[in-house]
């Protein structure tokens, strides 16, 4: 096609150049613009007959910022008063919260517990990257000389001393455990080898950290997925949530305050952190008056995965990979379907998943018509990593003690297994002691990552094989990809061609260094890089 091209006046081109990416084609990306400023514009640009770049020169240059902003940095309150102004009238007009999704921003949240890092992930829609205790070393102590972990005088003294005890455990434990690795898994010194090593102990001495242990966290998301996420950390319990939410709300405002202005109104944000406050209550008292809270439960000694629930069969798979290239209703689709043999039924659904040459090539939106709900115990490490998987539904318990914990048969090689043992009952002695003192929410800072926890995991077919293909994966932890391989094989019980399309399944299980390819690829990389 031959896009129309408009034409600028120089004054205009001007004024447009520092703040789109070109002047004359049709697709171009927005720069060196207040975030609310692009939210305003954009939703203005729904209800406008004309080009952004003319609804800009029409209706938003006049008192935008001039020049670069990444060069000459605005002062607090990037958006100004007149996008501010914009937004509000935008907003108010349209009256549609959508508008809080057209602009989003970066927020670093450092030295958060474990606890904290899964409530600041909760939110579907955004984006995280999270330190992992597979890369980084918990020996060594923060600025001030004390070890990584959350801290706080109401939680006691008893608490500072028996982290500091599990902290000091994992520091003896981490260079025998290195040390054994490197007798057992011998090869080539390499720093690929070296840094799969060191992998491997990580990996081994995780479950040992408590869930207190400090993270660091970078996040992108929407205005409107910040004002949620704001919501829910100042209606927690813990205070440390509470604490982060002030923070987040007050980096947003400094950026794009508009897209948060109902937060600290009484009627709108002060009526919604109420309001997710008495659910919360409300939730408590009736686990209360019905005897669920686990508590005289027998504790658990070994990690499950139960498919709870299934929706749907390979029929109605078939139909609705089907639906988008056909002309008819699904009924009849499935009518058509029905006359198939076996065979045929197994040659259209290879042809409707294709050839799946690696682990990204997906199949349609059709999958998404099977749901499976499992019900998980996993130590708390793996659950960790399983629940960044965000678009599906994840509900968890809290942490406690009550379904054990275990401590991996390699550490028992490397001589720290029984002093492993002792720091888990460290751990779970001081949990019950900040539940004794009526700090039941604050209690699971101190156990420690191998304890288990029970979680769902409410997925589709097509988040089901992203998630069990991924986390089988030959470099993945030893207890997440017991979790996908166990997935899968119950998946096969019910859906035989669903479990077969899940070509990318690593199901080998025997002792390796699990980062090995990967860090050597990532060596190879550096070395082509450099020119060695």
């Amino acid at each position: 096609m031959d896009y129309p091209v408009e034409t600028f006046t120089e004054d205009e081109r001007a004024r447009l150049a520092p703040h789109v990416t070109n002047l004359d084609r049709p697709v171009f990306a927005l720069v060196n613009l207040p975030e609310t400023l692009k939210g305003a514009l954009f939703a203005r640009y729904s209800r406008y007959q004309g080009t952004l770049r003319r609804l800009y020169l029409d209706e938003f240059a006049e008192g935008a910022p001039e020049g670069d902003l990444e060069s000459d940095p605005p002062t607090h309150g990037v958006e100004g008063k007149r996008a501010a102004d914009l937004y509000e009238r935008i907003f108010l007009g349209y009256g549609d919260d959508s508008v809080a999704q057209l602009g989003g921003m970066h927020v670093a949240a450092e030295w958060t517990s474990n606890v904290l890092t899964k409530v600041l992930q909760r939110p579907r829609l955004a984006a995280y990257l999270e330190q992992s205790t597979r890369y980084i070393a918990y020996d060594t102590p923060m600025p001030g000389g004390e070890y990584r972990y959350y801290r706080d005088p109401s939680l006691g003294a008893g608490y500072a001393a028996a982290m500091d005890d599990i902290f000091g455990v994992y520091s003896r434990s981490l260079p025998a455990v290195t040390a054994w690795l490197d007798g057992q898994f011998p090869g080539d010194a390499s720093p690929a080898r070296t840094r799969a090593i060191q992998a491997k102990a990580f990996d081994l001495l995780r479950g040992l950290l408590p869930a207190s242990s400090l993270s660091h966290m970078g996040i992108y998301a929407s205005g409107q997925s910040y004002e949620q996420l704001i919501l829910h950390l100042l209606a927690h319990p813990l205070p440390e949530a509470r604490v982060y939410g002030a923070g987040i709300l007050d980096a947003v405002q400094a950026v794009m305050p508009s897209f948060v202005t109902r937060v600290e109104r009484p009627d709108r944000g002060g009526d919604w952190i109420s309001y997710l406050q008495e659910r919360d209550a409300g939730a408590a008292r009736w686990v209360q008056r019905l005897g669920l809270d686990g508590a005289e439960m027998p504790a658990g000694d070994r990690a499950s995965v139960r498919l709870l629930h299934v929706d749907g069969d390979e029929e109605a798979l078939l139909a609705s990979l089907l639906f988008e290239a056909s002309g008819v209703s699904e009924d009849l689709t499935r009518t058509r379907l029905s006359a198939l043999s076996g065979d045929e039924r197994a040659r259209l659904l290879a042809d409707l998943v294709g050839e799946r040459r690696n682990r990204r090539h997906r199949p349609g939106r059709g999958f998404e018509a099977l749901r499976y709900r499992f019900e998980v115990v996993t130590d708390y490490g793996a659950f960790r990593d399983l629940q960044r998987h965000r678009m599906l539904t994840v509900q968890w318990q809290q942490l406690t003690p009550h379904l054990g914990a275990e401590v991996p048969e390699e550490l028992d090689g490397a001589g720290v297994g029984d002093e492993v043992r002792r720091a888990f009952a460290v751990s779970r002695d001081a949990w019950q002691a900040l539940v004794d003192a009526g700090q039941d929410r604050a209690a699971p800072y101190a156990l420690s990552l191998g304890y288990r926890i029970r979680y769902v995991l409410d997925l589709n077919a097509r988040e089901a094989m992203q998630l069990i293909e991924l986390r089988s994966g030959r470099e993945g932890h030893p207890s997440y990809r017991a979790v996908a391989h166990e997935m899968h094989r119950q998946i096969a019980e019910v859906h035989p061609a669903v479990a077969a399309a899940m070509v990318h399944v690593d199901h080998d299980t025997e002792p390796r260094l699990e980062r090995i390819l990967s860090e050597m690829r990532t060596q190879a990389k550096l070395e082509a890089r450099s020119g060695a």
